[in-house]
């Protein structure tokens, strides 16, 4: 526990110093010619035409309040995914609405469960609504349904599940997740993080849309931020049961989403073309660089999203991952440790452009080939 708060001072809820601030992927290489950023699992095709003309047409009215209930957005959401668009809340960026729901479900001791690999930001959320996180361990690197129910206890209040998972890419089919819901007292809220569904092409995956629009206690998250490209806009959105998109209206701030995010948005979810090219280029190169690294001796996690996991040799301290890392950020390939994920020895590789990622490959085949 830190020491968060001197008595003298105003004290910060005691829970508070336990949090471990969010550390983002690096996106510099000192000294390098060109950089290559692979850190952060952003799309190397950029954002469409169209989201780009519709934020720079709002140039002019920034002087003006956005709708605050984000009304053209959550259409056309609901209009691409045949959704009800009032049971759709919007945020800035999915992280808004996974704090919001700690805030709005969880009082104080209450308890959330996340997985032992899960996204960062679900114990940080708990944490910092009073409430107490616990963790489910996972096998092979997935999430175990089994392990989260048997998390279960009287004080548990809400349930988060990235699916596909980030940093490992593995993922549940929808079997599983409908188990893990049947498995789940009704006063518990399950979560489907579905930040990288778009990239999902098994299948046996359902992004969660199903079970939010039929139970009462689950709930999907979705972000602009990856295979749309708008992660500097910040947006998000939530699809869920009428009660609970209610609640959540009531704690959001009035304008959270901003009149630009907006219409870049509402721009996005219309180009299928430029989602679809997207998706073609990730499902292209994610078997390249899998099956590259694969012959270079190292292990990667198999991946459904737009980023692979990989691991390097254990007891080799001049081919670890922090060396790796070291080898890589020297010639302008900037990957994501993920050590406080539990994974020392690995480093996280997003999907970058052709030539970034024959350029990741060519340098690791190097740095692996070098004599200890």
């Amino acid at each position: 526990m830190t020491e968060y708060a001197k008595t003298d001072a105003p004290l910060a809820r005691q829970s508070i110093g336990s949090i471990s601030p969010y550390v983002p992927g690096k996106s510099k290489a000192e000294g390098a010619a060109k950089v290559h950023k692979l850190s952060s699992n952003e799309t190397p095709l950029g954002p469409s035409p169209a989201a780009v003309e519709a934020f720079s047409d709002m140039a002019s009215r920034l002087e003006l309040y956005p709708d605050g209930s984000s009304s053209d957005l959550r259409k056309a959401i609901a209009k691409a995914h045949d959704l009800d668009a009032d049971r759709i809340i919007c945020g800035a960026g999915s992280d808004e609405l996974l704090s919001l729901l700690a805030y709005t479900y969880l009082n104080a001791g209450d308890e959330g469960i996340y997985c032992e690999h899960g996204f960062l930001v679900y114990r940080i959320a708990i944490l910092a609504a009073g409430g107490v996180p616990v963790v489910a361990p996972e096998t092979d690197e997935t999430a175990n349904v089994d392990a989260i129910l048997s998390a279960v206890t009287e004080r548990t209040r809400i349930v988060f599940l990235a699916n596909p998972n980030n940093p490992t890419g593995t993922y549940l089919p929808a079997s599983e997740v409908k188990r893990l819901h049947d498995g789940l007292p009704k006063n518990v809220l399950l979560v489907l993080d579905a930040a990288y569904a778009e990239y999902v092409c098994q299948d046996d995956y359902e992004s969660g849309i199903e079970l939010a629009s039929s139970a009462g206690n689950v709930v999907m998250t979705r972000t602009f931020s990856k295979i749309y490209g708008l992660a500097s806009l910040r947006l998000g959105w939530m699809y869920g049961p009428e009660a609970v998109i209610d609640a959540v209206n009531r704690v959001r701030g009035p304008f959270n989403v901003t009149g630009p995010a907006i219409a870049a948005g509402v721009a996005a979810m219309g180009d299928k073309s430029h989602l679809a090219r997207a998706v073609a280029h990730n499902t292209e190169w994610i078997k390249r660089v899998s099956d590259g690294l694969a012959a270079l001796g190292l292990r990667v996690t198999p991946s459904v999203g737009n980023f692979v996991l990989v691991h390097f040799p254990e007891g080799e301290e001049t081919k670890s991952a922090t060396a790796a890392d070291e080898y890589l950020t020297k010639r302008g390939f900037v990957l994501r440790q993920v050590a406080g994920y539990g994974f020392p020895n690995a480093l996280r590789m997003s999907i970058g452009t052709a030539e970034a990622n024959d350029g990741v490959l060519a340098a690791l085949a190097d740095f692996m080939g070098e004599p200890a």
